[in-house]
């Protein structure tokens, strides 16, 4: 088998990843991250307040981590909505690939850089522990939607 040859103009003509790929090649890399970490993860959990977390993951002791996927700079600039998460797990990451512009980030949160293999956490997240009656109403609703999932491959249950 012959090796393919490209020339440079070739090469500059050849699309980069559609957007959707990328964030799903992302996903993929910190759920396998979260996994890797102790943390049972689930991809898009649906949050009481209508929003959704990219990905979130709970650890033998029931501490909820929540990871903010970010494909690019215009994906960041558009989307406000990251701090309607925060009242609901006790960490908070952004995860976003190695050619992202860091300094776009809130350096209050954590920052995982992640591909569709794996990911690394490069800057811990403040914890934000969770009142006890919040904790249990959160563990509650990520064990019927993970339940659901894997019953009925369905995307949620309703509440």
């Amino acid at each position: 088998m012959q090796n393919l040859r490209l020339d440079l103009a070739t090469v500059g003509r050849l699309a980069a990843p559609a957007r959707p790929d990328v964030t799903l090649a992302l996903t993929r890399g910190v759920l396998r991250l979260f996994a890797d970490l102790g943390l049972a993860p689930l991809a898009e959990f649906r949050l009481p307040n209508g929003r959704r977390a990219d990905v979130a993951g709970i650890d033998r002791k029931g501490r909820l981590v929540f990871a903010e996927v970010k494909s690019c700079q215009a994906d960041f600039d558009a989307d406000n909505k990251w701090t309607d998460y925060l009242d609901f797990c006790d960490a908070f990451y952004f995860a976003v690939a190695r050619d992202f512009p860091l300094d776009l980030l809130p350096s209050a949160e954590g920052l995982i850089l992640a591909d569709a293999y794996g990911g690394a956490v490069v800057r811990e997240s403040q914890e934000r522990p969770l009142v006890a009656a919040r904790r249990k109403s959160i563990t509650l609703r990520f064990a019927r939607q993970a339940a659901a999932r894997a019953a009925f491959n369905v995307e949620d249950m309703p509440e």
